[in-house]
């Protein structure tokens, strides 16, 4: 979760693109109604992040901090 004004939180969610695949508005749109079909309304990404690599430790494990602080 980010910091919001008025829910105090709301879901975002980084995601890695696979090689030749472009982050425009329709994918954008693609993914969220993809989304709002297969889980419930309030797990639904608000925010939905492109970036080219997650950040992990040493050991593999995903840095979620770092994508916190990424805004």
């Amino acid at each position: 979760g980010v910091p919001e004004k008025l829910r105090g939180n709301e879901i975002k969610a980084a995601i890695v693109l696979a090689k030749g695949i472009e982050p425009t508005l329709k994918l954008r749109a693609e993914l969220k109604n993809y989304l709002k079909s297969r889980v419930a309304s309030y797990k639904v990404p608000r925010q939905l992040e492109f970036v080219e690599e997650l950040p992990k430790t040493s050991s593999g494990k995903i840095r979620h901090s770092e994508l916190r602080n990424r805004q």
